[in-house]
């Protein structure tokens, strides 16, 4: 059976859905959602094989969503009501898209990706790596919250846990340095370390340390130490 998670703001797409999967055979829906936060706290949960995402939601999008999934990922089939124009910016960077309504026949085909495994490099990294989050949903004690990438200050390997730092608190997400680094905007966030990817727009003095290294000092006192081989490249990036 692949294990199906629902997620989308209107009860009518997700009972519509719902019923359609219910003949598919294979297919187990464990648990349905109506907005982003919620979702990723139940892929967290519940490691779902399969995500039906809706693209456009309150708080956050499905992409948004897509983005903070922890490794390793579930499939994931965006449901959108965008025109066919539209969907095509995701037509190649998913496992596959669904126009709303959905029909009997094209759930059937997207389902078929789905089991044929969808050999290749995974959808999910191409379309995050095309569209940079603008936010995370990030976890702090047993709740989810949304936080806008202008308002990372930092994010830091902690343990083998990503901790996300705002100027005044701090969250965790799931996703690794490695997984962010190549989804972040290069225009708006820097890695200085192993165990550190600062946000430029934050950063509010270098302090060079000798041997070609030194630290920076963010927006909220956030002091993080700079490696050698990328403080060269960071003041570059600053002054430039």
């Amino acid at each position: 059976m692949i294990r199906t998670l629902i997620v989308d703001d209107e009860e009518p797409a997700r009972e519509r859905l719902r019923r359609l999967l219910s003949a598919a055979g294979d297919v187990e829906v464990v648990a349905e959602a109506e907005d982003g936060e919620r979702a990723l706290a139940q892929a967290i949960e519940l490691a779902p094989q399969l995500l039906f995402l809706d693209i456009q939601m309150p708080g956050c999008s499905g992409l948004e969503v897509a983005a903070s999934l922890p490794s390793p990922r579930p499939h994931v089939i965006f449901c959108t009501a965008f025109d066919q124009y539209a969907v095509d910016a995701f037509e190649l960077n998913a496992v596959d898209y669904l126009l709303k309504p959905v029909s009997r026949e094209r759930l059937e085909r997207a389902l078929e990706k789905v089991r044929a495994g969808h050999p290749g490099e995974r959808p999910l990294e191409r379309v995050t790596r095309a569209l940079p989050p603008r936010r995370f949903v990030a976890k702090r004690g047993r709740g989810y919250h949304v936080v806008a990438a202008r308002d990372v200050v930092a994010f830091v390997s902690e343990d083998g846990l990503t901790k996300l730092l705002t100027a005044a608190e701090h969250f965790w997400i799931p996703p690794t340095l490695n997984d962010l680094e190549a989804r972040l905007d290069p225009r708006q966030f820097y890695r200085v370390s192993r165990a550190a990817i600062v946000n430029l727009d934050l950063i509010q003095e270098i302090v060079p340390a000798g041997d070609g290294q030194g630290d920076v000092v963010l927006k909220g006192g956030l002091r993080l130490e700079v490696s050698r081989r990328r403080f060269q490249r960071l003041t570059e990036i600053l002054q430039s």
